[in-house]
C-alpha cells in the first residue's frame, strides 16, 4: 500500500478556528473522541443485528442505507451535541439531515476508488441528494481506523480546483498526493462532499463499521426533487432529532433578487475572513 503520508497529528489541539478552516481549506477534518468505549459498544450491538447487501464491485464491502428511522442510539446519533455544535459554526443554525447508512468494511476489501459525494447535475448511484451545492459528511468509525484495515484516504484541496480533472463526476484509481488518516474508534472524520475521497483495501484481520451521515445548511437543496421523509415515521423522533429532519427539498433561494434589495445588511460573522482565528 502506498501513500503520500499519514494525517495522524493530534487532531484535539485544533481550535474551532482551526477546525473550520481545515475542513473549509483542505476538505476534511477528524473529531476525535466523540464517543466513549460504552457508546461504540452499545451501537455495534445494534448494527451486528443489521440486514446488509454487498456493493457491486466486492462481496467484503457491505452496508445498510436509510437508517435514520433504527430507533435507541442508531437514531440518536443524528443529534449528538458535540457534532451538531460544531456544524452550527460552520453552517449557521438551521441544519438539514439528508442521509444516514452503516458500512462495513470486512476483510477482502479491495477499497473504495477516490470519488466525490457531490455531482452538481445528480447521478445513478447518487441520486439528486449529491446535487446539494454544500454537504458534509460525518462517517463515525466504530473501530480504530489502522494502515491495515480501511483507512480513510483523501486527496487535500481536491474540492477547490476548477480545472477538469476536478470534474466531481471523474473517479481515480489513486493519486501521488493522497493521504491517509487514521484514528481511533469513536472519532468522525467530515469531508467535504466535493472533495476526492475513498479509503484503502483492508488487508487486515477483523472488519471496520462505520455510521455515515450526511447534513447540509438549510439553503443547500438539491436540483430537483427527491424524496420526503414519511410524517408517520417524523412522528415518532425523539424531540433533539426531529428539528434536523426538516424538508429535504427545501431552499432559501431569491431567483428574482435584484441588485439593490432593501435591508441589506452590513456584516455577516459566516464570511469574515478571520473565521479561522476563532478560540
Amino acid at each position: 500500500m502506498v501513500t503520500s503520508r499519514i494525517d495522524d497529528r493530534d487532531w484535539s489541539a485544533l481550535t474551532p478556528g482551526e477546525q473550520i478552516r481545515q475542513i473549509e481549506v483542505e476538505g476534511y477534518l477528524v473529531l476525535p473522541g466523540l464517543l466513549s468505549v460504552d457508546d461504540v459498544a452499545e451501537l455495534k450491538a445494534v448494527t451486528a443485528a443489521f440486514e446488509t447487501t454487498p456493493v457491486d464491485y466486492s462481496v467484503h464491502q457491505r452496508g445498510r442505507p436509510n437508517i435514520q428511522f433504527a430507533g435507541g442510539r442508531i437514531t440518536n446519533l443524528i443529534a449528538h451535541p458535540p457534532v451538531i455544535a460544531f456544524l452550527r459554526q460552520l453552517f449557521g443554525d438551521d441544519i438539514v439531515m439528508m442521509t444516514y447508512a452503516y458500512a462495513r468494511s470486512e476483510p477482502g476489501h479491495p477499497g473504495i476508488s477516490l470519488h466525490t459525494d457531490g455531482q452538481p447535475f445528480g447521478s445513478k448511484i447518487f441520486g439528486y441528494e449529491g446535487s446539494c451545492p454544500c454537504m458534509v459528511r460525518v462517517l463515525y468509525y466504530l473501530d480504530d481506523l489502522t494502515a491495515d484495515v480501511s483507512p480513510f484516504r483523501v486527496v487535500p484541496r481536491s474540492h477547490l480546483s476548477m480545472h477538469a480533472d476536478g470534474n466531481p463526476y471523474r473517479r481515480y484509481e489513486s493519486h501521488p498526493d493522497e493521504v491517509m488518516v487514521t484514528c481511533r474508534a469513536g472519532s468522525a472524520v467530515l469531508i467535504n462532499h466535493r472533495v476526492f475521497h475513498g479509503n484503502y483495501p483492508n488487508v487486515g484481520e477483523r472488519l471496520r463499521e462505520m455510521l455515515a451521515i450526511s447534513y447540509r445548511p438549510a439553503w443547500a437543496g438539491p436540483l430537483s426533487e427527491i424524496d420526503e421523509w414519511d410524517p408517520a415515521d417524523l412522528s415518532e423522533l425523539p424531540a433533539s432529532v426531529r428539528p434536523l429532519l426538516s424538508s429535504r427539498n427545501g431552499r432559501v433561494w431569491d431567483y428574482d433578487g435584484g441588485n439593490k434589495p432593501p435591508d441589506m445588511a452590513r456584516e455577516a460573522a459566516g464570511i469574515d475572513p478571520d473565521r479561522w482565528e476563532r478560540k
